[in-house]
């Protein structure tokens, strides 16, 4: 890992031990609490994938993954909306380079967040002699809006009956942005992921792009498509909640006698092949994405395109990751039996979070289905691999 790496990774670690035990007032608040989001932009951690042009880190995507896997240890929340603003920030790549340094250059606290589903409509229209686009839409898992200046979205462009249709993506002041307070979840509760709505809002064209073209940003890290990113974030959260699932386990089995027993869960058979197991299942999986990564990173550095299969490839590692952590979450919170049943249980948040991890779209059981057409050479829409 690089000193920058190694020095993220360490106030990673440093703001996730802060995080940890405020984790129920995250869930009761429904959002960060304030201080722990401004802590991240304190920390650096809202710029871990921005272009090292604007002052971004630009990290390598297995250093990024690894910081968030850190933050999740503490709270998954936490480590969410700091990959969010992450990747939202990635847009700057795509945006008019001039509009990107305007936007970013010299504000590490600058707090991101987007919606890459074209959930909304941009109507083409000028104003006061400016090309732009009026937005109108409504877009679910605004995740970081709440302490977000600059949100993007995804829409749809209205042309006239005939042409091809087209998506672009939107740069929203967070004064265009109506928050809904319908965040009532399952887990990951402290994200703020609910939905929010824009009416009638302008966006100069200068300030919108196409994800599917060319990046500004001729390096490596630009070369890994977007959506591959994503869905390896959601992995890096996955893996942090599944290792502090593991560890938790493991503080509570020398401990804890269970009812009707005579000696500690450390000393029963069962709980030592279920740790065994669960600790295998962990480090493959991970093992697993450090190997796609370390191939699409590969691919990158020679100055080509990543290929289809090795695309595939990396996000078949992750959502395999994703699945993997929620059945040790899940391992672990049975193993713990009623102990973990209590909202002062570290456990069943684990388990809550882990499994709404898995219904992300980049990550949910459909893409086993894509990935299964890519190995067998069948045809499929490649443009979000």
């Amino acid at each position: 890992m690089t000193e920058q790496g190694l020095a993220l990774l360490q106030r990673a670690a440093t703001l996730a031990d802060a995080a940890a035990p405020r984790s129920q007032e995250a869930e009761s608040l429904r959002r960060l609490p304030d201080d722990l989001a401004k802590g991240l932009g304190s920390a650096g951690l809202l710029h871990l994938l921005t272009p090292a042009e604007l002052g971004g880190h630009e990290l390598h995507p297995a250093e990024f993954f690894a910081v968030v896997e850190r933050l999740a240890q503490g709270d998954a929340s936490l480590a969410w909306c700091s990959f969010i603003a992450s990747t939202s920030a990635v847009f700057s790549a795509y945006l008019p380079r001039q509009s990107a340094h305007a936007l970013f250059a010299g504000r590490p606290e600058l707090a991101c967040a987007g919606v890459v589903a074209p959930r909304g409509q941009a109507r083409p229209e000028q104003r006061g002699g400016i090309d732009g686009h009026v937005v109108n839409g409504r877009w679910a898992w605004g995740s970081g809006t709440h302490h977000a200046e600059l949100v993007f979205a995804g829409c749809q462009v209205q042309l006239p009956e005939g042409q091809p249709a087209q998506t672009i993506w939107v740069t929203l002041r967070r004064e265009q942005v109506r928050l809904l307070d319908n965040w009532h979840s399952m887990g990951l509760q402290g994200s703020g992921s609910g939905e929010f709505e824009v009416n009638e809002a302008f966006v100069p064209s200068n300030l919108t792009a196409n994800l599917m073209s060319a990046p500004w940003v001729q390096t490596p890290l630009y070369r890994f498509p977007v959506f591959g990113l994503l869905a390896l974030s959601i992995a890096a959260v996955a893996s942090g909640v599944a290792r502090r699932s593991i560890d938790e386990l493991l503080l509570l089995a020398g401990a804890k006698v269970p009812q009707g027993a005579a000696r500690p869960l450390a000393q029963r058979a069962a709980t030592q092949e279920a740790l065994a197991r669960a600790q295998a299942q962990w480090a493959s999986a991970r093992a697993y994405v450090d190997a796609a990564v370390a191939k699409a990173w590969a691919q990158a550095h020679s100055g080509q395109p990543i290929g289809l299969h090795t695309r595939a490839e990396a996000r078949l590692a992750a959502t395999h990751m994703v699945h993997t952590a929620a059945e040790v979450a899940r391992r672990m919170f049975t193993l713990a039996g009623g102990s973990a049943v209590f909202a002062s249980s570290p456990l069943q948040r684990c388990l809550r979070d882990a499994h709404v991890a898995t219904q992300h779209m980049m990550v949910a059981e459909p893409t086993y289905e894509l990935i299964g057409r890519v190995q067998l050479g069948l045809q499929v829409q490649a443009g979000q691999l």
